[in-house]
């Protein structure tokens, strides 16, 4: 046989869509572990058609889970992002879309057995060092994912999935406001460079002469503005302790506006060069929190209420995302999500044996 078959779930989390993996069921982490990963999502190659991958960075991510021997963890959760065009697999960053799918599939694994009507998964990222606890509907001992609730970028409605989270400030860069002041300024351009789960790079896009309301495709066309987004990613990386960011998907860059749909701030992410079709997880999350801090770039057009626990409504192209944020003087201490999931597939993965020849496989 001149493939190796390896056990795979495909899930949609949240707004993502990507391969599920028990870690025993791959190679070691190295350069092999990459190969198969790449193998197996088709990449490089910008339609992903020898692969599962669905040529779009966000249908092209990979988590990689084990049975955790934390004592404060069920699981450990190993975030791969596989780059659609280049041969590259980064585990710089979390997903905390894709993070919505690990609660079922550790059930569907067993690897956490089903507590009553919701069971509740605790999750080590081992990305950025971080527990999360992903709240997940069973039913006669079993994932329910027919539901009611709706998420922005996903038709239909399924089960609802609260993911709560400790305190992920400087998940990545050290501290929350990794350059230690709400605002630099890059190129002329004033940002806040902010982490709060996902490093992201804030700039009102007024001052980069756009509106920030413009579509996704207007966006991406406008070879002017990428590159002025990549200048100023590529100072503000090595400024949030990430170092040299060429090869990296962090930070991503967010620009905000007015909101115009009664939520508290409108958005464009780049990921990091092609305009996000909404907003991840931790991006979220991140921006929302710049929102609440005085002296960013946001506080000025953010419309908030106030309080020690808020909920932020973060508009992105196809909807919005709900953020929750606890505060305590001022700062976050915590915030919670609501995301949905769902189970494509269940199988096997074929990668050529060239790639890797499990021989117990």
């Amino acid at each position: 046989m001149s493939q190796t078959r390896i056990p795979c779930l495909l899930m949609r989390g949240g707004t993502s869509k990507g391969a599920y993996f028990l870690a025993e069921d791959l190679p070691p982490a190295g350069e092999q572990r990459d190969q198969v990963l790449l193998a197996a999502m088709g990449s490089p190659d910008a339609r992903q058609i020898d692969g599962i991958g669905g040529a779009d960075s966000l249908t092209s991510k990979v988590a990689i889970i084990s049975r955790s021997a934390r004592e404060d963890a069920d699981v450990d959760y190993l975030f791969a992002q596989v780059v659609v065009n280049e041969p590259r697999v980064d585990y710089g960053q979390n997903c905390g879309n894709i993070l919505a799918g690990v609660g079922p599939f550790a059930l569907e694994r067993g690897l956490v057995e089903a507590a009553g009507d919701v069971t509740a998964v605790r999750i080590f990222m081992e990305n950025t060092g971080q527990i999360a606890i992903a709240h997940v509907q069973t039913t006669a001992g079993q994932v329910q994912y027919a539901g009611d609730i709706r998420i922005d970028g996903v038709p239909g409605s399924a089960a609802g999935l609260t993911v709560e989270f400790a305190d992920v400030a400087g998940s990545s860069c050290g501290a929350l406001l990794p350059t230690g002041s709400p605002v630099d300024r890059f190129d002329d351009i004033d940002v806040t460079c902010i982490d709060n789960g996902m490093p992201v790079v804030l700039l009102r896009a007024a001052d980069l002469g756009i509106s920030g309301y413009e579509s996704r495709e207007e966006l991406d066309g406008n070879a002017e503005l990428k590159a002025r987004l990549e200048s100023i990613r590529l100072q503000a990386g090595s400024r949030m302790n990430l170092g040299d960011v060429s090869q990296r998907n962090v930070p991503k860059m967010t620009l905000i506006a007015s909101p115009c749909q009664g939520g508290a701030i409108h958005t464009r992410s780049f990921i990091p060069h092609r305009c996000h079709a909404s907003i991840g997880v931790f991006g979220a999350v991140s921006v929302a929190t710049a929102c609440v801090l005085e002296g960013t770039v946001a506080s000025t057009l953010a419309h908030i209420t106030g309080g020690d626990r808020q909920r932020l409504s973060v508009e992105h192209p196809s909807g919005e995302f709900s953020v929750d944020l606890s505060l305590e003087q001022g700062q976050p201490i915590g915030c919670g999500l609501v995301r949905t999931a769902r189970l494509l597939f269940n199988g096997m993965v074929c990668v050529p044996r060239a790639v890797w020849d499990r021989h117990d496989a």
